[in-house]
């Protein structure tokens, strides 16, 4: 065990074994089912829905939903959500609608693979973000898994053959990073005493209304059709996808992934959401057809291997405590 200084005491910050199981299977089922939006836009997308409305629509509905069982979960506990008013809007705004408005607004600069890539730099951001702010020092292991996730991202998203990079574009993904990294550490915080449900609403309420104000004014292009969409070769009413869109990859997505945040911590959180690069190759190929390569296979295998690394390097995580004599 690694010590920050020779007098300090040092605590082990991995999950208790009796959370570590939950904490993984609701952070897959989030991964997995966020992994289904892009499959599903793609869909709408080619048949003349806008990202700005797709992305309304997507978490005004999921707000709708997840709303009565945040109220439900407070149960009458106004002060804390009043406490808590601040991060509820700082989540929203980066973690819910920031960070999807970024990330929309690169692919119009590049290709979807890169800006993917870039994004999910997040669980670096995480770990150096826990290491500077809580003294929270990765381990040997957290960082040989990090290196291994890191060229899984690189295979699964097939960039090896080139890829087109713009300044705006990147600069973009790196917005869309930040959003992301901050959802992360926003779910891990498990010190507010707001339930996860509750976060997951008044963020996404929050991102809601942010989506809409951009609308409005005219940064996102909000356009719809009613025409029927294809998916494994199969028709389905306009409405359909949105739906699913909404109650699966938004709404279940969110607060699955606060409670596995709660859980598992932000870091190893995380990087068990790296996955979601995965579920989204394997939602292609399933919806739109698009079979994944051999090496985006392996890629997914070192991705998976990735992951356990930076769980097995969880013990070896330090944080610097103050001496009893100061």
């Amino acid at each position: 065990m690694s010590t920050l200084t020779h007098d300090a005491p040092t605590i082990v910050t991995s999950p208790p074994a009796s959370r570590l199981g939950p904490g993984l299977v609701l952070a897959l089922v989030s991964a997995g089912s966020f992994g289904m939006s892009g499959a599903l836009a793609r869909g709408l997308i080619d048949n003349g829905w806008s990202v700005g409305a797709i992305v309304l629509v997507r978490i005004g509905l999921a707000a709708l939903v997840v709303l009565p069982f945040a109220a439900y979960a407070l149960r009458g506990s106004w002060g804390v959500l009043r406490r808590n008013v601040g991060l509820i809007t700082f989540y929203g705004l980066l973690a819910v609608a920031g960070a999807q408005f970024c990330y929309f607004s690169a692919v119009q600069h590049m290709q979807v693979g890169p800006a993917l890539l870039i994004e999910y730099t997040a669980p670096a951001a995480v770990v150096v973000w826990m290491w500077l702010r809580h003294g929270q020092r990765p381990g040997r292991m957290t960082l040989v898994g990090a290196g291994l996730a890191a060229v899984g991202l690189v295979l699964v998203l097939d960039l090896l053959s080139g890829a087109d990079l713009s300044t705006a574009g990147v600069l973009w993904s790196l917005g869309a990073m930040v959003g992301c990294a901050a959802y992360y550490i926003v779910n891990g915080d498990d010190t507010t005493g707001l339930p996860p449900i509750a976060l997951a609403g008044g963020g996404l309420l929050v991102g809601a209304l942010v989506v809409a104000v951009l609308g409005l004014v005219g940064l996102l292009p909000m356009h719809t059709s009613r025409v029927d969409v294809t998916y494994a070769g199969s028709s389905f009413a306009w409405w359909q996808p949105l739906v699913v869109l909404a109650l699966f990859t938004a709404a279940l997505s969110y607060v699955t992934g606060v409670a596995a945040g709660r859980l598992l911590g932000s870091r190893l959180a995380s990087f068990v959401a790296l996955t979601e690069v995965v579920a989204g190759v394997l939602w292609a190929w399933l919806l739109l057809g698009e079979l994944p390569r051999a090496v985006q296979i392996v890629g997914g295998v070192l991705i998976l291997a990735g992951v356990v690394g930076v769980k097995l390097g969880e013990r070896d995580v330090a944080v610097a405590v103050p001496h009893p004599g100061g």
